[in-house]
């Protein structure tokens, strides 16, 4: 588990990352410029790897009966 948490990293090392790279208009993606399309891309990811953290959860799971 802990080492799925290291997922979560991934996003914000693109955000901070990927402008010094894709910092141009061109290619046009899903007709946003190349920068913009990158930055989208990087908060659906974060909620993607967000959500596979807390599913793979050990914590979130629900509680067994305990009788």
């Amino acid at each position: 588990m802990r080492n799925l948490r290291w997922l979560a990293a991934l996003p914000f090392i693109g955000v901070l990352v990927g402008p010094f790279f894709l910092n141009r208009v061109e290619p046009f993606v899903l007709g946003l410029p190349l920068l913009l399309a990158w930055l989208v891309f990087c908060v659906l990811g974060t909620s993607a790897i967000m959500a596979l953290i807390y599913l793979t959860d050990p914590e979130n799971r629900a509680p067994e009966d305990r009788r």
